[in-house]
């Protein structure tokens, strides 16, 4: 696999549990991502959760984004994250196929079902307690690493939540910028 960080990594390793139960344990993604000393996150919360939570009930399909290109700035790709992680939250399978499409079909193409399939054994995987947290999570930006205008890196150390996550609970993700917004890919 080219990836260096951990979505396709841990979506694959999820499957591999509920299918087999003896699922590998790959963490070598996160050294791909380079956080930075960790500084009060109180002031990225506030803007950043409410445009999610309504982002999540305007794009609800699986399909393109709709006329409004997303913002191609790290704004938006922390925005456009934390999207995905409050879907998952929800269990709202359409937004985060729809967020995590490339990475997901990456998976599909080494063996592993179609997303909605395998994010439904994800969903399971996840305890009530951080379901609760991810709803609300955060993404810290001085954590997450722009390695191009196009390609940003969100170490699982960058969510803030009421429960800490760790690379074998949620994984890095890469963001890349395609078809005029932010999309897992890795």
């Amino acid at each position: 696999m080219r990836a260096r960080t951990m979505v396709g990594v841990a979506v694959s390793a999820w499957v591999a549990l509920v299918a087999c139960g003896c699922g590998p344990k790959d963490s070598k993604g996160d050294a791909a991502a380079k956080p930075l000393r960790p500084s009060a996150s109180k002031g990225a919360e506030e803007p950043s959760a409410t445009p999610s939570v309504s982002a999540g009930t305007e794009k609800p399909s699986a399909g393109p984004t709709g006329e409004q290109p997303g913002p191609r700035t790290q704004e938006g790709a922390i925005r456009r994250y934390e999207q995905y992680l409050h879907a998952l939250g929800r269990e709202d399978i359409d937004t985060v196929c729809e967020v995590a499409g490339p990475a997901a079909k990456q998976a599909e193409d080494q063996g592993f079902g179609p997303c909605t399939s395998t994010y439904v054994a994800v969903f399971q995987m996840i305890s009530p307690e951080q379901k609760k947290a991810l709803q609300t999570a955060t993404v810290d930006p001085q954590r997450i690493a722009v390695r191009t205008p196009e390609k940003i890196e969100m170490p699982v150390e960058a969510i803030r939540a009421s429960v800490t996550f760790s690379e074998s609970d949620l994984g890095s993700s890469t963001l890349e910028y395609l078809k005029n917004d932010w999309y897992i890919t890795d």
